[in-house]
């Protein structure tokens, strides 16, 4: 069954999708839906020959909007930054309003005539109910004035505005519209996400419309040339892009090919040790120990970077230290271990230095030379489907069927040229698309510059981020909350949204933590729109009731 905020359209029309604005085409819709409603038909703004009209608030805006496949159908603005719009016109208005209260505008409400009889209100009402407000204002079209009357609005001071286009003050407050008009919204949303959510997920993430075609080809036989060149040619991507001499690609997520990684292991004399600073970590030393590998673990607290002396204090008490197990990107705190101090520690004692970088590969440079084994995955910060991961080496490994189950055995992929068992031309394709971004000669640079422009805001708006900047990695931001805010509520609201944040996994619920990802295809104009719904939701973190639209225009 559809969510509210996913729900067909009686007759023939697509299905409505409701939603924050966040992308370019969604803004540039509004400034053109926005014309044709308060230039051309509320005759309140000159018109011009672009035929566009951005609101002078427009930065401040929160647009709520209804989507009928790509074309913008409804919308109203969301405001709770003072003064508003009716504080110019009227002076101070709140010696007008009930005290307590967390007020906020709602502003240029417009439906385009062919949906004005649909379900485009009754949508926008539901994505309302999760605003954090318990008060509204509005500039109400006298044209309306029946309609907010009936949803509970009640009128304060005088008319405003010129004769063709009067406008009079109103306010609702949250139990006026609940005795009111309530029944508009016993379907309401759950914590689902709308279709069309925008995702700062670690995976799924954002893709790029060229992966999605390619993934959509008709798929190709495993066996087929075709699919032996294409799959040759990601190969060899993979490993300009990292250094590596060598790189297997198997179906499956990174926990299999860290269990790849920890069969090898068990093929070499010695012992290991394994270091943990995070959930990815600890995983890493539940692989060691499910194989059945002799070696020790260092752990520390979480983001708590390590001590190369002490590191190179336990290789040196080890019984013949063969090889060190890391987590090159600690995703649980969005911490980068250090790769290079690591490898040059293992070389000069002669240990095989093995990196978990799914969560490094694609979101920042990744020399894997010295580097025994590594492991990364198709989704994550190369931003094409999950689906697909991979294991980088230099060597040429033997295959072991005496030692070794099929699927694990790194030399049976070696050996059979990266396809010993049935693989996915369709994922393969995918990824093959989402490299080609990395020929820029700067591919990671807009990255860093989102996340060095992002982590400030976060943190002026009360969150702690306990990776320190200087060891971060710029598409992993973990946030502790601000005291009294619960993440799981605060992922919840984000989700009713359609903004998708990492808060649901057990090792971020242990802690209230919640986690931001720029991985994909992200923008600033995104985390924007990101940013001002955490700042009013930290504001108002209990659960809200609901406000229904208010007037049209400013």
């Amino acid at each position: 069954m559809p969510t509210a905020a996913q729900r067909r359209v009686p007759g023939p029309r697509r299905r409505l999708v409701f939603k924050i604005a966040s992308e370019a085409a969604e803004f540039e819709q509004i400034f053109r839906l926005n014309y044709r409603t308060f230039v051309e038909e509320i005759p309140q703004h000159p018109p011009n020959p672009e035929r566009r009209l951005i609101d002078r608030f427009h930065h401040q805006n929160t647009y709520l909007i209804a989507l009928e496949g790509e074309r913008l159908v409804g919308m109203i603005a969301v405001r709770g930054q003072r003064p508003f719009s009716l504080d110019e016109k009227l002076g101070d208005i709140d010696r007008y309003l009930p005290p307590g209260r967390e007020v906020c505008e709602l502003r240029l409400l417009s439906v385009v005539p062919s949906h004005r009889h649909g379900g485009v209100f009754r949508g926008l009402l539901q994505l309302l109910w999760h605003q954090p407000y318990d008060l509204a204002v509005i500039s109400g079209t006298v044209r309306q004035a029946r309609l907010y009357r009936h949803l509970g609005f009640t009128p304060f001071a005088h008319p405003v505005g010129p004769p063709e286009a009067r406008y009079q003050p109103m306010l609702l407050t949250r139990e006026g519209f609940a005795g009111r008009a309530g029944d508009l919204l016993d379907d309401r949303p759950r914590p689902e996400p709308a279709r069309g959510a925008v995702s700062f997920l670690p995976g799924p993430v954002n893709l790029r419309p060229e992966v999605r075609q390619a993934f959509e080809q008709a798929p190709v036989s495993h066996r087929s040339d075709r699919f032996k060149r294409e799959l040759r040619r990601v190969r060899e991507d993979l490993c300009r892009l990292t250094g590596a001499g060598h790189c297997q690609i198997l179906v499956g997520s990174g926990t299999l090919a860290n269990d790849l990684v920890a069969a090898q292991l068990s093929l070499l004399p010695g012992s290991g040790l394994v270091l943990a600073n995070g959930e990815f970590g600890e995983r890493l030393i539940d692989h060691a120990r499910r194989l059945g590998l002799r070696c020790g673990a260092l752990e520390r607290p979480w983001g708590e970077t390590f001590d190369l002396g002490e590191v190179e204090e336990l290789l040196t008490a080890a019984a013949d230290p063969s090889w060190l197990w890391v987590a090159a990107c600690e995703t649980s705190v969005g911490l980068f271990n250090d790769v290079e101090g690591l490898k040059e520690l293992g070389a000069a004692r002669g240990v095989r230095l093995c990196l978990d970088a799914v969560s490094w590969l694609g979101t920042a440079p990744l020399d894997l030379r010295g580097v025994y084994l590594a492991t990364g995955v198709s989704g994550k910060g190369l931003g094409s489907f999950a689906g697909l991961s991979m294991v980088f080496h230099h060597h040429d490994p033997a295959p072991r069927p005496d030692r070794l189950p099929r699927y694990l055995d790194l030399g049976t992929w070696a050996a059979n040229d990266g396809v010993p068992f049935t693989h996915s031309s369709n994922l393969v394709a995918a990824l093959g698309a989402a490299l080609r971004r990395f020929a820029a000669p700067q591919p990671f640079a807009a990255t860093a510059e989102l996340a060095a422009w992002l982590r400030p805001r976060l943190r002026e708006l009360g969150f702690e981020i306990p990776a320190p900047d200087e060891h971060a990695s710029p598409a992993v931001i973990n946030l502790v909350p601000p005291s009294g805010v619960d993440a799981g509520r605060l992922g919840d609201h984000l989700a009713e949204a359609g903004l998708l944040v990492s808060y649901q996994s057990e090792y971020l619920r242990r802690r209230n933590w919640l986690q931001i990802c720029l991985m994909g295809e992200c923008s600033r104009e995104r985390l924007t729109v990101l940013l001002e719904a955490l700042r009013r939701f930290v504001a108002e973190p209990a659960p809200a009731a609901p406000l229904p639209v208010g007037g049209r225009g400013a």
